[in-house]
């Protein structure tokens, strides 16, 4: 795996040209960051891109490595999908993003990069990103009846339904998240300010800093 120091910065520069050069009408900007080539491109061209960069010789990035998303409440496209590819046979990373409103379909790559699948899923899972062409679009990580999207950002921290047996039906229950007042209080205070007791070694302050043990000099 190449490492930030031995990444060829200029070919990558260079790759970001050549593929903005041949696909004029799909791709909106490249640029170089972190050692990485980053193209934003149309969602609606991502499977003819990915199709160009695993055919084309100069490319050939024939493993898809990831796809996830992020998500941007603020913003009428609220989510940016990306897609992050390696070459095995030039050692090259590239990452494709393409910003998609909430109800925006995005093509599915699984015709032509079938490990896709589940990554896919994942982001539907964890987004409600949806997927158009996927064979098998449904929840992976989270249970078939779960509500809401993990990962978004305006998603409760406590989620909206809990689950737990209930040992007199004697079966697993869904029931609907209700804390109490008290559990949404948080002390954010050390445990240690305030005490008394004197950690082993705490004695030997004065004499190498100059600091007592309660903290004054």
């Amino acid at each position: 795996m190449a490492t930030l120091t031995h990444v060829d910065l200029p070919a990558l520069a260079e790759l970001g040209e050549m593929i903005a050069l041949r696909r004029p009408n799909d791709v909106i900007a490249t640029e170089v960051a972190f050692g990485e080539l980053n193209v934003t491109i149309h969602a609606s061209a991502i499977a003819a891109v990915v199709e160009f960069l695993r055919d084309e010789p100069t490319c050939r990035f024939n493993m898809l490595v990831d796809i996830t998303a992020v998500d941007y409440p603020q913003r009428p496209a609220r989510f940016d999908m990306v897609w992050q590819f390696l070459s095995m046979y030039t050692n090259q990373r590239i990452r494709l993003r393409a910003a998609v409103r909430e109800d925006d379909l995005v093509p599915s790559l699984t015709a032509i990069m079938p490990s896709a699948n589940w990554f896919e899923r994942e982001v539907f899972d964890m987004f409600g990103i949806l997927f158009s062409g996927h064979p098998d679009l449904r929840r992976i990580l989270t249970d078939y009846g779960f509500r809401g999207f993990p990962l978004r950002k305006d998603f409760p921290t406590t989620g909206y339904v809990e689950v737990r047996w209930d040992d007199s039906e004697k079966r697993v229950v869904y029931e609907p998240v209700n804390l109490v007042q008290e559990y949404r209080q948080f002390d954010f205070l050390s445990p240690w300010e305030g005490a008394k007791y004197i950690l082993p070694g705490d004695e030997k302050a004065p004499a190498t800093t100059g600091v007592t043990a309660d903290g004054k000099k």
